[in-house]
């Protein structure tokens, strides 16, 4: 017969989430397909009072060992993983009485769930599913004749499919909840591994794998003629993968990536600290301070670049109130992202169509380890994320003159900024804002250049008496490999200069920050972002 359309006339049901069970079940014995299913499975069907057998009614064999052995078993794998219209398979199955099973609706035990939860080792043990994907494997393989669902969220598209062709199944559908099959049942072994290498501390594994579920489709990749989409890695990490988009059209690549490096940067600044803002342009900040209220701290950060932040996309570490919303709308903004949103900041918003608002209801620990991957010809590399931070007690002073405390302040602020600043980074600041930023070029000497003349650029453009730089201080994300920067910042008026060290001119850049009157601190830690 042909494999086209597969009518369904029995169905094995075994589920962890019972979202949408019995309703699911309810339109499949309403077309008069047979129930059959598992433990607290079976158990719901009844209590709705749906009819419904027991699989070990048909293994004849008792659900065993604390439930780890159900469904393995030649009666339920035979009737998964039989090709219909082989003579020798038909054979076997009328041999061995093995009947058929038209549909499979499994998901698995939540392992990723007990895992986020923090979970002793044993815990996570117990739920890692063994049957589940089992059946599932084997159902999405036979797909020609087998119909397999595994995410609720396909359930209404099966009832549809059903109503659609006579209570039966298309190839094509078929095919498609195959695909999503693997996929997760590919992300679920991905998760199991991932956790055992981190339980075990096991830093370079010697297989690592890659998973995540769509969050949205999206129109083109950095460029128009490039596709994409966008996936969450189901950490549960605050941030633009978990936010809640209040407003707005739908976010672009280029809007995902920017704004989680502002959301990031912003998370550095602790909420009981105080307020803080990040503003970023092509993943780089263009404005970043902090300040009595939101709207201070935004204002500060605003003044730092007025040019780049046109379009760009504003992070707050606090709620977002009305005030705030109101100066933001002052000029074109792509999104802005916050912990939460006053109803009189979102009404004010809503007035402004372009613009997206997100809530992600918390900000990411930038001291957490997690992961970071990137794509090369052939491979990928992996890293932890760098969650590297530095107090004052880690800062050694190798100058003849210290810091002030406002310094100090200043250049733990800036510090900060410059670990979100592409290499080579530096960082001019005062009075907790960035005053310049000089990110991604070739030599340092050109990034402490570019990041003066930008804030006086800006000088001009506030009308200030004299440039920002002066009396600020200056982060370097990697160490002065001559004299040349750090002169160059001590030219545009720093006072004070915070950097890992490690060079072999060492000597020769703190004699020269001496002589300029600087004082200088090392922090022994390098924050290059490529």
């Amino acid at each position: 017969m042909s494999t086209d359309l597969v009518p369904l006339r029995r169905a094995l049901i075994s589920v962890s989430d019972k979202t949408g069970l019995v309703e699911l079940a309810s339109a499949l014995v309403a077309r008069g397909i047979e129930l059959v299913s598992t433990g607290g499975t079976a158990k719901a069907l009844r209590e709705a009072s749906l009819p419904v057998r027991d699989v070990s009614a048909i293994t004849e064999f008792p659900e065993m060992l604390d439930g780890r052995v159900k469904t393995l078993h030649p009666m339920v794998h035979g009737g998964l993983l039989a090709v219909r219209d082989d003579a020798g398979h038909k054979a076997s199955m009328d041999q061995y009485g093995i009947a058929p099973i038209d549909l499979l609706v499994v998901n698995l035990y939540p392992f990723e769930a007990t895992v986020a939860k923090g979970a002793d080792y044993e815990t996570c043990i117990e739920n890692i599913d063994i049957g589940g994907p089992a059946m599932l494997r084997a159902a999405a393989k036979n797909h020609a004749w087998v119909t397999v669902v595994t995410d609720v969220a396909d359930y209404e598209a099966l009832l549809s499919e059903l109503d659609a062709h006579d209570g039966a199944t298309t190839l094509g559908f078929r095919q498609s909840l195959a695909l999503t099959t693997y996929a997760r049942t590919g992300a679920y072994d991905a998760a199991v591994s991932t956790w055992m290498a981190d339980a075990l501390g096991t830093t370079a594994p010697r297989r690592r794998v890659i998973a995540g579920e769509l969050a949205q489709g999206l129109r083109y990749g950095e460029n128009p003629h490039q596709g994409a989409a966008f996936y969450r890695d189901g950490s549960g990490r605050p941030g633009v993968a978990t936010a809640r988009q209040l407003q707005g059209k739908a976010l672009s690549y280029n809007n995902i990536n920017d704004t989680d490096a502002a959301v990031e940067l912003v998370a550095e600044f602790a909420p009981a600290d105080g307020p803080a803002c990040a503003i970023i342009k092509h993943a780089n900040p263009c404005g970043v301070a902090r300040g009595a209220t939101a709207i201070d701290a935004y204002r500060a950060a605003f003044d730092c670049d007025r040019t780049s932040a046109f379009g760009g996309i504003i992070a707050l570490n606090t709620t977002l109130d009305a005030e705030t919303a109101a100066a933001i709308s002052e000029i074109f903004t792509e999104v802005v992202i916050a912990p939460d949103v006053t109803d009189e900041a979102a009404a004010l918003f809503s007035k402004k169509k372009n613009l997206r608002l997100l809530v992600t209801g918390g900000l990411p620990d930038p001291t957490a380890r997690a992961l970071a991957w990137r794509q090369v010809s052939g491979g990928f590399l992996v890293q932890d994320k760098d969650s590297g931070r530095i107090g004052r007690e880690d800062l050694r002073v190798v100058t003849k003159r210290a810091p002030s405390e406002d310094e100090l302040r200043d250049l733990l602020f800036a510090w900060k900024v410059a670990k979100h600043v592409k290499s080579n980074a530096i960082v001019y600041a005062k009075g907790g804002a960035t005053v310049g930023v000089g990110a991604g070029q070739m030599s340092r000497v050109d990034s402490t250049r570019i990041a003066a003349r930008k804030a006086a650029d800006m000088a001009e453009v506030l009308g200030l008496a004299e440039v920002p730089t002066k009396g600020a201080v200056v982060a370097s994300d990697a160490f002065f490999p001559f004299p040349d920067g750090l002169l160059t910042a001590a030219e545009a008026g720093a006072t004070a200069v915070i950097q890992p060290g490690g060079s072999v001119r060492d000597d020769e850049v703190i004699a020269a920050a001496d002589e300029a009157g600087l004082a200088m601190v090392l922090t022994g830690m390098r924050h290059f972002r490529h």
